[in-house]
């Protein structure tokens, strides 16, 4: 059994078709998500029903709560809060309601899936470092916990203390727990505009994170066209 994780698509389809597109070819068997479909990106609707078709596990983002209620988002920059705005009306109220009833968490097989933080989810707390996962281990019951909402990949490992670092791929040992961002498909943050996901093969208990290129000058074009502010097209191709 193959997981493909896949998380912050940010309305960026041209990323999220390339991602699909090489989960096949990786053979994965299941998938999750771990939210912010929407936001960023000018594809929030096509992005929508196709992670809506996969009828899969999703957990719900910031970007997806605000999206899916009428209140202004609390500490969006400007640029992301114009696109909340945006994106809001490119959806049905049924896509929109869908958003609002996902959930801050899930158990997945015998791993869990949050967009955040475990300690408080709903709060939307960022975890950059050990000190800030030491928190979500305190609540983690899964070996296995991933992540996302920073756009940065980093393994975080628990046994007698807490370390992180980069990874590319690495096996899952007894008796650790292990809290994952599996970076972001649609804007990736770490340096690298490739887009991201993670493959977690349960059965050889490995855990490895795939980069891809895809499109960015197209996805940068319907940005600017559909009247989006420009620095959201900009930084896609300097993944910041």
């Amino acid at each position: 059994m193959r997981y493909a994780i896949l998380a912050d698509i940010h309305a960026n389809l041209e990323a999220l078709q390339v991602v699909l597109e090489d989960l096949k070819q990786q053979k994965c068997t299941h998938h999750a998500c771990l939210g912010d479909v929407v936001g960023y990106g000018a594809n929030p609707k096509q992005c929508l029903d196709i992670i809506r078709g996969m009828n899969i596990p999703v957990v719900k983002g910031n970007h997806d709560e605000y999206v899916g209620v009428d209140e202004n988002p609390d500490g969006f920059n400007d640029a992301a809060a114009e696109a909340v705005t945006w994106t809001r009306q490119q959806l049905t109220p049924d896509d929109r309601k869908w958003l609002r009833e996902l959930k801050y968490f899930r158990l997945v097989a015998n791993f869990s899936i949050v967009h955040a933080t475990l300690d408080a989810p709903q709060r939307w707390g960022y975890v950059f470092e050990k000190l800030e996962a030491a928190a979500s281990f305190t609540y983690q019951n899964t070996p296995v916990c991933f992540f996302g909402h920073t756009h940065v990949p980093v393994a975080f490992v628990r046994d007698t203390t807490v370390r992180g670092g980069t990874y590319s791929k690495f096996r899952v040992e007894p008796g650790k727990k292990y809290f994952v961002n599996v970076g972001s498909i649609g804007q990736p943050r770490d340096g690298n505009p490739k887009a991201g996901y993670v493959i977690f093969d349960l059965e050889e208990q490995t855990i490895e994170i795939r980069r891809l290129d895809y499109d960015i000058a197209t996805a940068q074009k319907k940005i600017l066209a559909a009247g989006l502010p420009e620095r959201l097209a900009k930084r896609l191709a300097l993944g910041r």
